[in-house]
This record gives C-alpha cells, sequence and structure tokens, in this order.
C-alpha cells in the first residue's frame, strides 16, 4: 500500500501461517470453531466465501457438515502457504471436492474487487477481519477505512438475504488464558515438546497483533462499536456470542433480502 510505513508484517510469511495452524489442535480453539459453523448452518448447493482462511479449518467443517453437497468453498488468504494446506485439505475429504473447494491468495486490506457482485450465498471467517488495515498518510496515521471497506465487500460479494458468520477477539485478548485451558492438550497431542514450541511462537505472535492493536493498525473492537459498523455497512439482525474461553466474539448478521 501506497504510503504504508516501514512496519512489519509477518501475515504472508510461511512461518507465520503454520503457527497458526497448530491452534487447531487446542480445545478453545475447537469449540470456537464448534460455535461458529453452528451458526453458519450450512446447506446442501450453498457456495462460501472462508476470508482470512488459514488453512481451512472453517472450509473443512463447511464440507463435513454437510458430508460434500455444499456448491462451492472459496478460502482466500494471504499467506501462499495455505494453498499447499488446501491440497492437503483437498486429498483428505470424502466426498472428493475437486474443485469445489479452493484456495485464493489475496490481500483482502486490499478489498475484494477480484470476486463478483452476489458470487457467493454466504460468507464466513475465523479470526481475521481484524486485521484489514490501512494507513493514511494524509492523517499520518492508522485508520479502519480498510476495516470497514471489508464489510462493505462482504455484503456486495453474498446474495440478498445471505448471512456473514465471524470472529474477532475481544479487546486486549488474554492469550495467556487460552495458553493455560490448552495445557492438557499438549499430552493429548503427542510430541509435547512440539507443541510447546508452537505455543511459544504463536505467543510472539500474539504479543506482536496486540501491540499493532495498540496503535490502531489491527483492530479488537468492542461488541457495540463491530455492531454499529456491521449496521452501517448494510448488514441487519446482527447478534453475537462469545466464544474461544471469553478471548473472542461470533457475529452473525443478515443482508437485507430482494
Amino acid at each position: 500500500m501506497v504510503g504504508l510505513p516501514a512496519v512489519r508484517n509477518y501475515w504472508p510469511d510461511t512461518k507465520c501461517a503454520k503457527a497458526f495452524w497448530s491452534q487447531q489442535e487446542v480445545r478453545p480453539y475447537r469449540q470456537l470453531l464448534a460455535d461458529t459453523v453452528g451458526w453458519c448452518a450450512p446447506a446442501p448447493g450453498d457456495r462460501w466465501l472462508d476470508l482470512g482462511c488459514g488453512s481451512g479449518p472453517l472450509s473443512r467443517a463447511l464440507w463435513e457438515r454437510t458430508q460434500g453437497t455444499v456448491d462451492e468453498v472459496l478460502g482466500l488468504d494471504c499467506a501462499t502457504a495455505n494453498e499447499e494446506a488446501y491440497a492437503q485439505l483437498r486429498a483428505g475429504l470424502s466426498p472428493p471436492p475437486e474443485s469445489r473447494l479452493r484456495f485464493l491468495c489475496h490481500n483482502f486490506s486490499d478489498g475484494l474487487d477480484i470476486l463478483p457482485d452476489e458470487s457467493f450465498d454466504h460468507a464466513v471467517s475465523g479470526l481475521s477481519i481484524s486485521y484489514a488495515e490501512s494507513y493514511s498518510e494524509a492523517e499520518g496515521c492508522w485508520t479502519a477505512a480498510a476495516y470497514d471497506r471489508i464489510l462493505g465487500e462482504v455484503i456486495r460479494v453474498i446474495r440478498p438475504g445471505g448471512r456473514f458468520v465471524f470472529s474477532v477477539n475481544v479487546p486486549e485478548p488474554k492469550w495467556w488464558w487460552v495458553g493455560v485451558l490448552s495445557l492438557g492438550d499438549m499430552f493429548r497431542a503427542g510430541r509435547p515438546l512440539r507443541f510447546l514450541r508452537r505455543a511459544r511462537r504463536m505467543m510472539r505472535y500474539g504479543g506482536w497483533l496486540k501491540r499493532e492493536a495498540r496503535t490502531g493498525r489491527f483492530h479488537y473492537l468492542p461488541a457495540a462499536q463491530v455492531t454499529e459498523k456491521l449496521l452501517a455497512a448494510g448488514f441487519e439482525r446482527v447478534e453475537h456470542r462469545t466464544s474461544y474461553a471469553g478471548q473472542a466474539f461470533i457475529f452473525r448478521a443478515y443482508k437485507p433480502g430482494a
């Protein structure tokens, strides 16, 4: 982005991407995943956009919840390493999804102009849209413009009556509490030393995220503010709940019907 200050962006890095793959092993994240997919309520024939998909846990869950009867799931993320993860995901699913489950490498901070209007029935996102970043040269600071834009883009690319189900972290998330509740998983998953190395790496990235959020680059917002933004973007019937050991909100909002 033009005018962006000299700051480190770890999101496209393979090490960062793979570090966040490992969160799928812990109970707080598995609960968040179950809560999110429960609110998605996917149905046969649906077309889903998985925004900021990572290695595809939500894409997998949508596929498995419908026993492979969704029409399409598109995972979109800025890390090229997730292409490999989606290839492995497709190889392990039954029935084989082939082109009905695919990955697109794209930074959603730049918008979703690559996707046509109303090309999906619904959209889902897991702990991702908070990282839509935009810097204003004129104001000399980070702004929420990219965050607001992505909400408007989601409502553009889903059909009338479609829903957007997504999770975002609460203000000042307590990563240590998630870690405490995950200690038992260290032994259940096997290879505890590898588990600890991954956990330490995730905590390091988590510290980076919180520091950047305090500068306004990333956005850990109160639920009331997220609701206001959704309504301003044109969504209706906005509701939310907490999950992820109290460290995340899940939102569900609907695009007005035709």
